[in-house]
């Protein structure tokens, strides 16, 4: 935040109890505050199912690309 000094973050703190009043920042800090923490459970909920899913996965044999024989590879359709 290059160029910022003590006037210009004072400027904002007047703009913003000028927009949102005194009595609705308690309201909004506490929304934010939950809306942050709701964030970081997802995160924490999708790094949880990443490292399941890298240990689930069973490595291929190097050079080959291809399903075994005789595996499934899908839902079978009706001739």
């Amino acid at each position: 935040m290059a160029g910022l000094t003590g006037w210009h973050l004072l400027a904002l703190v007047v703009i913003v109890l000028l927009l949102f009043g005194a009595a609705k920042l308690p309201a909004l800090a506490k929304s934010m505050g939950q809306s942050a923490r709701v964030f970081k459970g997802e995160m924490k909920a999708m790094r949880e199912e990443d490292t399941v899913a890298e240990q689930t996965e069973a490595p291929q044999p190097k050079g080959s690309t291809a399903p075994e024989s005789g595996t499934a590879t899908g839902p079978e359709r009706p001739s």
